[in-house]
């Protein structure tokens, strides 16, 4: 007899190598805990492979199961899609989605255009901000949703990996590069607290010459040579160009992307577009 993966234990799949922790997986699908381990062993007799290594602090994928997550997430795609475009679902009204800058120059276009495809009447108001500002319009209740930057040692629900790099102009240096002259983002993000510990920990001294919430700020502060920025490896414009290994600057850490919202009070149309965010955003 021919083996079918279903639908519904793919999606709770997704959702649980998302979540990295059952229980918070079963919350989101609306299943019990038991129902879900249930979908999870069924999978893993359906493909002839172990999925998930249970810890102490969660589940984690194995070798095979970040295998399936990658069919996992195109057959999820379009599967939506085709349901998307013969049923006539399409969602309207209005959600407040907030993205940091670099994400949002790199990824942002094309998630809203995918987005406006299937749901046209859909409305969403964009805030670029600083993850720390996102967070906290988050609590107040400005946003619905929101994509944010997380160490990857202390969160397990990443979507995406960045790497840190720094940026410098092309084909030229900075200004007076002793201390080193930095354009960092404000004191409490995380490439701004990754740039400090990781030159204090190679003992190479800095000034701050531009901290500044404002992306575009800390680019021109860039191109016009008078410091070095630390960005994600995605944000770095094609006129700069991003310092390799062996230039006497320490490595950067890489960061995690994740999205936060309260799925228990959500709107559908919020739920339609985390799902969207889920699906597309890692294989960009």
């Amino acid at each position: 007899m021919a083996r079918t993966l279903d639908v519904d234990l793919l999606r709770s799949f997704a959702v649980v190598a998302e979540t990295a922790a059952l229980s918070r997986a079963a919350e989101r699908v609306g299943r019990s805990q038991a129902a879900l381990s249930m979908q999870m062993k069924r999978l893993e007799e359906l493909v002839g492979r172990p999925l998930l290594t249970r810890t102490g602090r969660g589940v984690l994928l194995t070798v095979q199961g970040e295998r399936l997550l990658v069919h996992a997430r195109r057959i999820l795609a379009s599967h939506d899609d085709a349901l998307a475009e013969f049923s006539g679902g399409t969602l309207s009204g209005s959600l407040r989605f907030g993205c940091p800058d670099d994400y949002a120059q790199a990824f942002l276009p094309t998630l809203l255009r995918g987005f406006a495809q299937h749901h046209p009447a859909a409305a969403i108001e964009v805030v670029c901000a600083a993850t720390p500002r996102l967070e906290g319009r988050l609590e107040r209740g400005g946003l619905d949703l929101a994509l944010v930057s997380v160490p990857i040692a202390v969160e397990r629900a990443i979507l995406r990996r960045e790497e840190l790099v720094w940026v410098l102009p092309k084909g030229g240096t900075v200004t007076r590069p002793d201390p080193l002259p930095l354009a960092l983002g404000d004191p409490d993000t995380l490439d701004h607290r990754a740039a400090l510990a990781a030159l204090d920990g190679a003992g190479r001294a800095y000034r701050i010459a531009y901290a500044s919430a404002s992306l575009s700020g800390l680019l021109a502060v860039v191109r016009s040579g008078q410091a070095v920025a630390v960005l994600t490896r995605s944000a770095v414009p094609p006129d700069l160009r991003i310092q390799g290994r062996g230039s006497g600057l320490p490595s950067l850490p890489r960061i995690g992307l994740t999205l936060r919202l309260d799925e228990r009070h959500a709107s559908p149309l919020t739920r339609a577009f985390a799902a969207h965010l889920r699906t597309v955003l890692p294989a960009l």
